[in-house]
């Protein structure tokens, strides 16, 4: 039966496990059906498969049953059987990625109300089990195959860039092998763990296979990816991994490349890491081509450009002032950007001048939050100073002349702007009475509102 396809993995049949919420679904008194978003039967019942004889649900059928989250209404769903097709009285239960499809019989409403909702509970914890690495807790690489398309569609939607990192623990056959497959697992477990806690909250981890991990980095050029990639890979060369000791790993990263499928990116990407590998592991190796500068290349001498609004002021006249005067500023050094080529010290002067403004802003933003008792200063003074660190990278690249378009708009539209101004800046809104701790109501995860790319 369909449910044989699942396996728990860790063996263990406990309220958590995924055999007992398969045990719960394939015991059901009546008859359920999972289907996917395009309606492809993925797991069914016994009572599924006594009372339908391989009759399967009509993809287009379910899309017409109303989406009666809490499983009431009765609709009519077609089913298409061997003979003919057949008609059958459903009840559709909406889960996050998934419909579940409930039978009640001729004569009868089905499950109590209690039941469907610990039906549902039960088939929630299934789905969230099945897309997750049993081992690691990190997702696995079928819901990355559910998950990569909207990714992909999102970023030419709105016209920013995704990236993939590919991380391979070194020699880890030898840590198998020297201290046994109970340390190795305790290596992976450890491993993301670490890098769980190391990337943003829009990044996800995937376990790709074996020793193997993959970071999908939303709005994040080759660039950014290859200083997250880099943080990464410090992270675990630092970290202590109890027995097996000094642990490294390789890493490949590329971004998305224009019209390009899945497999070639992916292409791109093993390349990328096989070059770390053979360069001597415990390094990262970047594919340097992506949608990032295709894009900002195509707005010509103003790629970019950064429109105050109100809703981003907190209320406090001197972080708002110096904000305004970041946009501004930062405005000017884009439209430079174009002519860093052929008046390379302009171009200098003007990222040196934004980087004594950054500097002093964050020194006078801080003492403000310092005396306010903000709750949260070490670890904003702390990305402060990540800031600082890519506008001194940046800064290299400007005198080697290697500072592109591309470089420039992710660094003050992504990184400045919509990750640290419209984001994290936001936690301390509350100080000066403006929207709830933690808020993002007005925070911008794409390049602000009337920015244009």
């Amino acid at each position: 039966m369909a449910s044989e396809r699942v396996t728990d993995r860790r063996g263990g049949d406990g309220p958590d496990g995924v055999a007992e919420a398969v045990a719960f679904f394939s015991r059901f008194p009546v008859p359920l059906a999972l289907v996917d978003a395009s309606g492809t039967l993925l797991l069914a019942n016994a009572a599924y498969s006594t009372r339908f004889d391989g009759a399967v649900p009509d993809p287009e059928s379910i899309g017409a049953v109303p989406p009666g989250g809490d499983g009431q209404g009765l609709a009519t769903l077609l089913m298409r059987a061997g003979p003919g097709p057949v008609r059958a009285r459903v009840r559709a239960l909406r889960l996050a990625n998934r419909v579940l499809l409930v039978f009640p019989g001729p004569e009868d409403d089905g499950a109590p109300p209690g039941e469907l909702h610990r039906l549902r509970d039960r088939v929630s914890e299934l789905e969230q089990l099945a897309a997750t690495d049993h081992l690691t807790g990190a997702w696995n690489r079928a819901h990355f195959e559910r998950v990569i398309e909207a990714e992909l569609a999102r970023s030419a939607a709105v016209r920013q860039p995704v990236s993939l990192a590919l991380l391979d623990i070194d020699h880890f056959k030898r840590i198998n092998d020297s201290f046994g497959h109970g340390v190795g697992d305790e290596v992976l477990r450890e491993l993301v763990r670490l890098v769980g806690s190391r990337v943003r909250p829009s990044d996800v981890l995937f376990r790709w296979g074996g020793e193997e991990f993959a970071v999908l980095l939303a709005a994040a050029g080759y660039r950014g990816a290859e200083r997250a990639a880099e943080n990464l890979r410090a992270a675990v060369a630092a970290h202590a991994f109890g027995k097996a000791g000094r642990v490294t790993v390789s890493v490949g990263v590329a971004e998305h490349d224009g019209g390009e499928d899945r497999e070639r990116w992916f292409d791109r990407l093993d390349e990328a890491l096989y070059a770390a590998k053979r360069g001597g592991r415990d390094r990262v190796v970047v594919d340097r081509r992506g949608d990032s500068d295709a894009w900002a290349a195509e707005g010509g001498a103003a790629p970019l450009s950064l429109a105050w609004q109100e809703a981003y002021e907190c209320g406090e006249p001197t972080i708002d002032a110096e904000h305004r005067e970041l946009f501004a500023m930062a405005n000017r050094l884009i439209e430079a950007s174009s002519r860093a080529q052929s008046e390379p010290g302009v171009f200098l002067s003007m990222l040196d001048l934004l980087v004594v403004h950054v500097r002093r802003h964050f020194a006078d933003e801080e003492a403000i939050l310092g005396r306010l008792g903000y709750a949260e200063l070490e670890p904003h003074r702390r990305a402060h100073e990540g800031l600082l660190r890519r506008a001194g990278w940046l800064r290299e690249r400007a005198q080697a002349g290697e500072a592109t378009l591309g470089a420039v708009v992710e660094f003050l539209a992504q990184d400045v702007v919509a990750r640290h101004l419209l984001t994290v800046d936001r936690a301390f809104f509350p100080l000066f009475g403006k929207g709830p701790a933690g808020s993002r109501e007005g925070a911008a995860t794409a390049p602000p509102q009337g920015a244009k790319a």
